[in-house]
């Protein structure tokens, strides 16, 4: 058996398209949604993250309005930026990336944002909703709903089912964990304590690989036909047939490529469905967050 590969690209698309025609018909009435974005420092990723966020925000026809502050930046001056924009009515949503510098606590910065513009879904009010049985948050973070609504595309049967999320982190594991637990998945969160590991994935019905090492999950730790998403983006060496490092004829550098937590060669001839990396989860967190920041507009707009 060879798994469906679920295509996050093809997904996200038609998220995105579903959110522009929607941003087009408020624009037609002379409403106009507007996305912040805050970023502390250069690290690359980030960078590359929020450049590609705002560049979606044009695509569709949100406001984008960029903060960009420098590492050093102290927390009371990061923190009057977010309220700043907490209370500036052209603002519905604000987005910090993260990670912050060490010399900045998170919790205290995101508890700033107002919870209905808390479009990544990290306010600690949005989170410890996640987290109540009968309580819903007003946003769930970005990425693991990118995961769950993949699984609802691909017609996964969540409810009842038996869900293994391998990764504790606060932006994804255990995000992840609660969303499927409040669809009614029987879950189990692993991590890198958890003993007979292979024993307990083997029993996933859906398995959610979110740790942060190449090929980690291999075939034999995938039960037959269960749903495989896989998170982890890793940058490996790209190797000649003789097993030496392939060198960049522009850069010089040794070749990288992006692969997940999954060996997805192997995985994809077992399982009943996989996500590729690239172009499986990832996509779906930027279609997600378009699709918090139209929801939060209307919910500050009073616009059904």
């Amino acid at each position: 058996m060879t798994a469906t590969i679920i295509d996050g690209k093809a997904v996200a698309q038609a998220i995105r398209n579903e959110v522009k025609a929607e941003i087009a018909q408020l624009r037609a009435k002379g409403l106009v949604p507007g996305l912040a974005t805050v970023i502390v420092g250069k690290r690359p990723d980030s960078v590359s993250y929020v450049t590609s966020k705002r560049q979606t925000c044009e695509e569709l026809g949100i406001a984008s309005i960029g903060h960009e502050l420098p590492e050093t930046v102290s927390q009371e001056d990061l923190l009057a930026l977010v309220r700043q924009l907490g209370e500036d009515p052209k603002v519905h949503g604000i987005l910090v990336q993260l990670p912050l510098p060490k010399h900045i606590n998170e919790e205290v910065i995101l508890s700033a944002v107002p919870i209905d513009k808390d479009v990544d879904g990290f306010h600690p009010v949005n989170v410890g909703k996640l987290g109540m049985k009968g309580r819903q948050p007003l946003f769930a973070p970005c990425t693991p709903s990118g995961v769950v609504e993949l699984l609802d595309r691909v017609g996964a049967q969540i409810s009842g089912s038996r869900a293994v999320v391998l990764g504790r982190s606060n932006i994804v594991g255990m995000p992840a964990a609660l969303l499927l637990l409040g669809r009614d998945a029987t879950v189990t969160i692993c991590h890198s304590k958890t003993q007979n590991l292979a024993e307990v994935t083997r029993q996933a019905d859906i398995l959610v690989a979110a740790i942060g090492r190449a090929k980690f999950v291999t075939a034999d730790m995938v039960k037959p036909g269960a749903y495989v998403i896989d998170v982890g983006v890793n940058g490996v060496p790209v190797l000649n047939p003789d097993g030496t490092p392939a060198i960049s004829e522009k850069t010089g550098k040794p070749k990288t490529k992006l692969v997940g937590d999954v060996d997805f060669d192997a995985v994809k001839e077992i399982a009943a469905a996989i996500t590729p990396v690239p172009g499986g989860v990832g996509p779906m967190t930027i279609a997600m967050l378009m699709q918090n920041t139209v929801k939060a507009f209307r919910i500050q707009a009073g616009v059904k």
